[in-house]
This record gives C-alpha cells, structure tokens and sequence, in this order.
C-alpha cells in the first residue's frame, strides 16, 4: 500500500473555553476524494488550514495581472498551457489586474492557481462559492478526470456526491471516517447520534443506580465500597464531560397579511446595457404560493432579471405591474447591508432597544439570537469577527424577522451549513406567501421551486416547470424534438412544398462540430453501456473482500464514465440549440 499523502493525528486546538480540535485526525491516501464535513464553526476550515494548501486569495503583490498569479503557481514539469484552458473555464482571461479583481474573481483566480498544477493533493474551502452552474459542473468533471487526491469542504450536496468517495465528519472537536461518498453519509451520522443518545440514556440510569446504592446499600467491605465509589465518581465525569451535538436553528418567517392572487404580471421586458441585450422580450406571470428559482452563468443577467421583476430596476421596454398588498423581504447576495463595526443586536434591532418584533410580538433580542445559534455572549460581537456562515445566519435572521408576504433570495446558500440549509428549505417549501430565489444550489433548487427560470441565448429567457433536474430534461426533450421534427433539405436548393428559396445565415456549423453532432449520441450510448457492465460487477457483494483493488479501480472507472456521458450530453445539447439557432436565423 502506498505510503499517505498526507497524515494529521490527535490534533488539538483551543481558542480559550471550549477546544475548537480535540483529538481530531485526517489521513489521505493517493487519488482520494474525501469529503469534509461538520457544522459551521466545527472547525473545517481550521483543520485544513493546519493541513496547508486552502484554496483561498494568496497575497497579490508581484503579480502585475492574473496569469502572472497562476503561472507562479506552476512546478518546473508542469504543463503552461493548462493555464489558458483553466482560466477560461473559470470565467477569466488571465489579462485582469489583481488589485481590481472583485472577491468573487480573486477566489476564481486562487482555484486556478492549485488546478493548473494537477498536484498529488488538493485541500478546496468551499470551491463552488461565486461559481455559476456550468463552471460547477466543470469542476465536477476536472476533478473526476484528476488523478489528484481531493479533500473538499463544501455546503453543495449534488457537488459533494459527484466528486467524494469518502466522508469525514468533524463533529465536536473529534473526527469520524465513512468510507463511502457524501450520498450515504447522512443516515451514517443520524444513526451514530441516535447510538450516543441511547448510550447516555443508559449512563444516566446506570449512575442513578450506583447514587441508590450510595444512600441505602453501603453496608458490605470497606475496600469494595471505596471502589465503587471510585466507580460512581468516574460515571458522574463522563456524563458531565459530554459535548451534545450542537442544536438546529429555529426559522420561521414573520407573516405579513395575504398578498393578491396575481403577484407579478410582468409583459415584453427588455433589458440592455451598450451593446449587450440581458433580457429581451420576456413575459412572466407569478401567482400566489409560486415559488420560482432563477438560474444561469455569471453575468447571464439573473440579477438583472430579479430586479426588473420585482420593480427595483426599470426595463427599457415593457411593463411590470405588482400584485395588491405585497410586502417584500429581500436577501441581497452581496450581504450589502452588513456594517463590520455594527454589534449583532444592534443589527436586529435596527438600534431601537433590546427587542426585535416577530409576527407581531415582541422578543428579546438575545432570545432570538438563540434561535439561529447564536450565544447570548454575542450580542455585543462586532460583525467583523464573525465567520462567513455565521453572516449568512444574521441576515437570515433580521429578514425573516420582517413581515412580507414576498420573499426575494439572492444566493440565499451561500456559506450556510446543511443542516441550516435543510432548514432554509422547509422554510421555501411550508411558506404561504410567494419565494423567487436565485441559486447554484442544484439539489436547493430540485427541493423548493416550482419552476425554473433559465437564459436561451440572445437575452431570451425561458421558464421550465420543476427544478433545476427537470428543467435539465426538458431542455434536453426540447433538443430531441427539434432533432426529429426538423425537415430534410430538398435537393434543388428549396424546402419542400415551399416556393421560397431557405433562409441563409451567415453563421453555420464547422465540419468539426457536423461531425460531433454525428457522432456523440453513439458515443453517449456506448458510454452508458458500459456504465452498465461496471454497475453489474460491482454489484457482486463479494466483490469488495475478494479483490479490494478491482473494486477501487471499478469504483474510480464508474465515476470517470458518469461524468464523461455527462460531458457529452451537455456538448451534444448545446450543438443542438446552434445549429436551431443558425437553422432558424
């Protein structure tokens, strides 16, 4: 067996009260993917930064621009080249001014510096945050096609199952190992939790026994007394040492009264900034109770479309009108509204004393920190010193706190653990009013929306019912279609039954392209034939004891074939809607 990668064992860490670390432990081995995962504050983060290597903003001074940045990255064996191509899927062209980079772009840059590289091993905080869903779908496929080891930290249940194949829970300071992918780990974890509930049940009643005996059975030998005493004082220790697992945020949106069964009627909008349309002649109609999510890739113009939608933002053609009685609460994706220097209660409060109005009543303040885990100590913290999950946690809280009828959620996931985004999710689905949301967050959005709003090129918009796996299957139904309605050209340079001569555009498919078209469904079916065969041997059950190593190299092989048809449906699509695109033009 190959020597680890890398091995961190009984690691400690404490930052005054209660250790952050207590004995936690992380070993990779080659062409691992483990999954990191644990609460928000739990310490993740901490624990790969003792590790080295986060995928986080490096210090930018030297680097005149960002190409300069990822090629200092690179060893004196790696491939240059990979640079262009790594940039380019992540949205930059390498010609950006460090200095001017936004914070969104800055984490992009940093990913391209640890992934040109192709290292033995690679330690990702949070890598799909500011990353549209197409770059995430990349990622996917960059890793699965990486002989890297890969230790990620993530918030994103669809990434986490795509790219691990096993799971480390930091829970309590301590670590735990499941030797299968993030899509199992969570009945693992409830299933230990209930073990220790019922381990702890039984200590109580043992000690409860022992303290009866204490009072009333102390009457054999002197020496055996002692013991049990001894005994009695060491149960009492371990009962009072348990760290329980830290509990869920309560969240409940405040209620504002019934908006109009029409929320929104929004007709032909139409959107440009110089040259670029964002949006063009788009027609919508929400009703109460709908809850629609909005998708595409960065600068598609979903914000745009938000705005426009909800009357904040003109369109320069078209109209908007809103529904009676709305109330709207909005989540800005930029956090905006945070002051570093403004304490936790004097945000929720807005400054008006120590109560914050929920539904109609009146809390205390440090009382409904507490439902988003906060600690009464907080509420005279700075914001400054809170983590990035902890911001996402207050802002939730003050815009839930707001009476609306309306909710408007801009990236609402970003930095939230997933227990609080279990929470946030029934929070969509059991809310009365009205939710339209923008995410990246695939599994989020398959769990809330009702339907989908996605770009179609050219600033055209189109809306999908169900969520972000279903608007998938449409817009590959649409694409089957179009492939078998489209007429055959007739031979004389006319369209059957037509007098007109076809349409030209001056755009047309490259041999390149005609050729891919041709050949990618036969390629997508050989590959699903032999995910097929893969998935039949790796249901022998024996398989794993008899020859653990064909079981890895299936198991890696399975992953690599998933994620190339994946690929390829995707680029089969996409050629589709161009040659419609030039076809119609």
């Amino acid at each position: 067996m190959a020597p680890p990668l890398l091995k961190l064992e009984n690691i400690r860490l404490t930052f005054g009260g209660t250790p952050l670390l207590d004995g936690a432990s992380l070993m990779v081995g080659p062409g691992e993917r483990i999954a990191l995962v644990g609460r928000n504050g739990s310490g993740k983060s901490t624990l790969l930064k003792i590790a080295g290597g986060l995928v986080e903003a490096q210090d930018w001074q030297g680097f005149v621009t960002v190409r300069a940045y990822v090629e200092a990255g690179l060893g004196p064996a790696d491939d240059i080249n990979r640079v262009a191509l790594v940039l380019d899927r992540l949205g930059l062209t390498g010609e950006e001014a460090p200095a001017s980079l936004s914070g969104g772009e800055a984490r992009r840059a940093a990913l391209a510096r640890v992934l040109a590289p192709e290292p033995d091993l690679l330690l990702l905080d949070e890598p799909t945050n500011h990353l549209d869903l197409t770059t995430i779908e990349w990622l996917e496929d960059e890793l699965a096609r990486s002989s890297s080891a890969v230790v990620t930290v993530s918030h994103d249940r669809r990434f986490l199952e795509k790219v691990s194949r096993a799971t480390v829970w930091l829970d309590r300071g301590m670590t735990r190992r499941l030797d299968k992918g993030f899509g199992q780990f969570e009945d693992w974890r409830d299933k230990l939790l209930e073990e220790e509930e019922r381990e702890q049940q039984k200590l109580g009643r043992q000690i409860a026994r022992e303290e009866h005996w204490l009072r009333y059975g102390v009457t054999a030998r002197r020496k055996r007394n002692v013991r049990r005493l001894g005994e009695l004082q060491g149960l009492r220790a371990r009962h009072r040492g348990h760290r329980g697992s830290e509990g869920l945020a309560v969240m409940n949106a405040s209620e504002a009264g019934e908006s109009g069964k029409l929320v929104i009627e929004a007709k032909g909008l139409e959107k440009r900034f110089g040259d670029l349309t964002v949006v063009k002649d788009f027609s919508l109609r929400i009703l109460r109770g709908d809850r629609i999510g909005l998708v595409g890739p960065n600068g598609a113009g979903k914000t745009t479309l938000l705005k426009m939608l909800t009357g904040s933002l003109a369109p320069d053609a078209g109209t908007v009108r809103l529904g009676a009685n709305l109330d709207i609460a909005t989540l800005d994706q930029n956090r905006a509204e945070l002051d570093p220097s403004e304490t936790l209660a004097h945000f929720l409060t807005d400054g008006r004393g120590e109560t914050v109005v929920v539904n109609g009543q009146e809390r205390h303040v440090v009382s409904y920190m507490k439902d988003f885990l906060f600690k009464p100590e907080q509420a005279r913290t700075p914001v400054r010193e809170l983590s990035g999950g902890e911001r996402a946690r207050l802002i939730l809280a003050r815009l839930l706190s707001r009476p609306a009828n309306l909710l408007v959620l801009d990236e609402p996931t970003n930095d939230l653990d997933m227990e609080t985004l279990d929470l946030l999710q029934e929070l969509v689905e059991g809310f009365p009013g009205t939710v339209i949301l923008v995410s990246h967050d695939r599994d989020f959005l398959d769990r809330t929306v009702t339907s989908t709003i996605a770009p179609a090129g050219d600033g055209r918009w189109i809306e999908y019912a169900g969520g972000y796996s279903d608007m998938m299957t449409q817009r590959k139904g649409e694409g089957l279609e179009r492939r078998r309605a489209r007429p055959s050209e007739a031979p004389a340079g006319k369209r059957e039954g037509s007098s007109e001569p076809p349409r030209q555009s001056t755009k047309k498919l490259s041999y390149k392209q005609k050729f891919a078209l041709e050949t990618l469904p036969g390629r997508i079916d050989a590959l699903g034939r032999e995910i097929t065969r893969i998935e039949e041997r790796l249901a022998d059950p024996a398989l794993y004891s008899r020859d653990a190593a064909a079981f890895a190299r299936l198991t890696k092989e399975l992953d690599e074939k998933r994620a190339e048809r994946g690929r390829l449906e995707e680029e089969w699509l996409e050629l589709e809607m161009l040659r419609e695109e030039i076809e119609s033009g």
